[in-house]
């Protein structure tokens, strides 16, 4: 239903375009969509904007780009931020609920570079990535309200390429051992990112929990395994256990990955 939009700072040109991001059903939008038909009628959509910002029925995230007044998913705001962007890493994590933690930022991924902001009392971390890495996207939401996501294989995989964004190398151990997982989806991803650390790493451990549904993915691995020794947790230190067939010195021991392993939430 449209509403009715009656004030008397409020133009009647105002009130006909609030009226139309109502019909059309648009809670979001960035100056470039407004060249679309259904906009043409405007001749100053600049000056609509900016009094519509000033009396509040809209708010500017950023420049070129606005939300109306009561909106405020930040998923959606988080990924239309940036070009491509994608919830992923711990907030990924989260929302598959493969951790109970509750991170206080939103990671968005995405090619782009773009500054961490802080948006109607949200923190975003934008993380940069190679094209090559953009792999295992799912869409949520529908409409205007649509917001990209890693799926499960892909959040996992990120995460063990970059786990100062995962909330902690435990939590990521008792994700991995929750997680149902697919083993031709952890091939892709891993082929993606082109990560040999990170191979052995999952394969050791998909090995080592006896993790179901990653057998083929395990052998993918061990073909995958070079000569060069990389440490199990790359945030710890380069101590412990050398594993020759998997090319890793266990800095977390055995018995420790699985009380971790074994930790529900």
């Amino acid at each position: 239903m449209t509403r009715t939009y009656k004030s008397i700072n409020v133009t009647e040109e105002q009130q006909n375009f609030l009226k139309i991001l109502d019909e059309y059903k648009i809670e979001i939008f960035s100056s470039k969509d407004l060249s679309s038909e259904i906009f043409q009628k405007y001749t100053d959509l600049e000056k609509i904007l900016e009094n519509l910002v000033h009396k509040k029925f809209i708010v500017r995230l950023e420049n070129g780009k606005f939300c109306k007044a009561n909106f405020n998913d930040e998923n959606v705001i988080g990924c239309f931020l940036v070009p491509g962007g994608t919830i992923s890493y711990w907030s990924a994590l989260n929302k598959h609920a493969l951790t109970e933690q509750f991170p206080n930022v939103l990671f968005i991924q995405s090619t782009k570079n773009k500054p961490d902001k802080t948006i109607l009392g949200a923190k975003y971390k934008f993380i940069r990535v190679h094209p090559r890495n953009i792999a295992g996207i799912l869409n949520q939401g529908y409409g205007n309200l649509q917001y990209r996501i890693t799926d499960i294989e892909k959040t996992i995989i990120d995460c063990f390429d970059l786990p100062q964004y995962s909330g902690g190398y435990a939590e990521l151990l008792r994700a991995f051992s929750q997680a149902k997982l697919n083993s031709t989806k952890l091939i892709e991803c891993c082929t993606a990112i082109n990560n040999i650390a990170i191979t052995k790493r999952i394969g050791f451990l998909a090995e080592l929990i006896d993790k179901n549904g990653t057998k083929n993915f395990v052998k993918y691995a061990q073909q995958m395994v070079n000569r060069k020794y990389n440490v199990f947790d790359p945030l710890g230190e380069d101590v412990g256990e050398f594993i020759n067939e998997w090319k890793l010195r266990l800095n977390i021991s055995r018995d420790d990955i699985m009380t971790i392993c074994k930790k529900e939430y």
